[in-house]
């Protein structure tokens, strides 16, 4: 299981400068992962043109990619991650556990992050693209975390990545803003509740870095 080459491949695909990427397990060994690659770039929604009508751009949707590669381990997952994104010059690695939000006094909130993390965004969140329809399993993994659970794992490139951009100093970059393997960093088990945020640093960064 290599998310890095497969991350390569879309980059090569695409040829546009990555944002995020965002990795999604149900809490289940063995289910399939769900990648999903967050572009940094804008396209008009239609080629119609018309005269005094100004249509904005809009983002450009991500890509989706499913890993079905078997793992046993949530640390084999937690170690994939660490590398893809070493390799990827990010300056961190950040892993949130959550529970199942189909459990009794789960909130609308947890619902909601439960969607997103699988890739289905409400209308009313403009700022993301909805995901082209694609041959994964995305609503049978989605419902699968409503009950089981799931983790989430998301880095920011600086290789072929947005954060290039901002030329912070970095002794551990090489001159494309990526790595070489093997990451040092070493795993850290998961929460005894499974639920929580575990923060990998894996650089320096010197600028406060806001989620979208």
């Amino acid at each position: 299981m290599d998310l890095f080459d497969r991350l390569e491949e879309q980059v090569a695909r695409v040829r546009l400068p990555l944002f995020a990427v965002t990795v999604t397990a149900a809490a289940q060994v063995n289910s399939p992962l769900l990648a999903i690659l967050h572009w940094h770039g804008f396209r008009r929604a239609t080629p119609l043109v018309l005269p005094g009508v100004d249509i904005p751009p809009r983002p450009i949707a991500g890509s989706v990619i499913q890993l079905n590669t078997p793992w046993h381990r949530f640390e084999t997952v937690d170690a994939m991650l660490l590398d893809a994104a070493w390799q990827y010059g990010a300056w961190e690695v950040e892993r949130v556990e959550q529970r199942g939000c189909n459990v009794i006094g789960a909130s609308a909130a947890e619902a909601l992050a439960c969607r997103q993390a699988f890739g289905d965004y409400d209308e009313d969140i403009t700022f993301r693209a909805p995901l082209p329809d694609d041959q994964t399993d995305r609503r049978e993994l989605m419902q699968l975390a409503a009950r089981k659970g799931y983790v989430r794992w998301l880095f920011r490139p600086v290789k072929d990545g947005l954060w290039r951009t901002l030329d912070e100093p970095d002794d551990t970059l090489e001159a494309d803003g990526g790595r070489q393997p093997p990451c040092p960093v070493r795993t850290q088990p998961r929460r005894p509740d499974g639920r929580g945020r575990t923060l990998y640093r894996l650089g320096t960064v010197h600028r406060l870095l806001l989620p979208r």
